[in-house]
């Protein structure tokens, strides 16, 4: 199985891509997705949606068996206490899992609520760092595990809000011990830039960890995170495909030197996510490549 950060652009040279995968609302082998041969690595999401579905750790270990492709798998500081969280990842060891994503989660709902409490146990800052302190063989009471856990860590940052505090937060989560990045979806990688910028001011030198940034497939009527720009919005209105759109937003990523990409599938009404316009964009822009 291969890091994250060994597969980068900043280490290989080549353009890298990891497709996000959403877990089936089902325990069956019949009901998870066909995954993408032409992605460096599937990262499996916890709970899209706030949803009932399989394990992310338990199906990234299926996949990687199944499959031979590289997995992360997402882990979210919403849903579990200290304890729980770290047996969950020596477990995620013993599967053979190598690649996390550790992340807060979306809040609970008022209606959520009256069903189910949200743990919140750990912020992911500190969560990345008690990663890293099991990566060192101590545990979250600083007693000695029996062996060390290996996982290469990933955070989360949106280039899209305010570039001075998520590039302060990037900061903080990669002193921690994170050893890449994945943003949220990327328009305009002017974006980029500004976040780059800003991290550089407060780094005090420009950021050596590799990012993968976030290019959002749409479709018309389609869930999107953040606001979608009118135009890609009309241009999906009048019969522009989705594999077009997001290849024209990848070659402003090549041409800005953003090598590293965080593909996430369409999402639509009802959760079902369309894989398939995502390997063929995956395919086109190997080509391109």
């Amino acid at each position: 199985m291969t890091w994250v950060t060994a597969a980068g652009f900043e280490a290989t040279g080549n353009p890298a891509f990891i497709c996000d995968f959403s877990p089936p609302r089902s325990g069956s082998y019949e009901d998870i997705p066909s995954p993408f041969p032409d992605a460096d690595f599937l990262m499996v999401n916890r709970n899209p949606g706030r949803a009932v579905r399989a394990d992310s750790a338990m199906l990234a270990a299926e996949l990687q068996r199944r499959t031979g492709q590289n997995v992360i798998f997402a882990l979210l500081t919403r849903d579990m206490n200290r304890l729980a969280v770290q047996s969950y990842l020596l477990g995620a060891q013993l599967l053979g899992l190598e690649n996390v994503v550790v992340a807060q989660g979306d809040s609970f709902s008022t209606s959520d609520t009256k069903r189910v409490p949200a743990v919140v146990d750990y912020r992911p800052t500190e969560l990345i760092a008690h990663i890293s302190q099991m990566n060192q063989g101590i545990d979250f009471r600083g007693r000695k595990l029996d062996s060390p856990t290996d996982f290469c860590i990933g955070a989360t940052v949106d280039p899209g809000q305010d570039p001075c505090r998520q590039a302060a937060l990037a900061y903080r989560k990669l002193s921690e011990g994170a050893a890449f990045l994945i943003t949220q979806p990327v328009y305009d990688p002017t974006h980029a830039s500004g976040f780059m910028e800003a991290y550089e001011e407060i780094a005090g030198g420009p950021c050596l960890m590799p990012i993968y940034w976030g290019l959002q497939m749409l479709e018309e009527e389609s869930v999107a995170f953040g606001p979608v720009p009118v135009r890609l919005q009309e241009e999906l209105a009048a019969g522009r495909s989705s594999v077009d759109l997001a290849l024209e937003v990848y070659s402003r990523f090549l041409e800005s030197s953003m090598g590293n990409v965080y593909l996430l599938p369409s999402i639509r009404r009802g959760g079902s996510r369309g894989y398939e316009a995502a390997q063929n964009f995956l395919t086109a822009a190997r080509a391109m490549s």
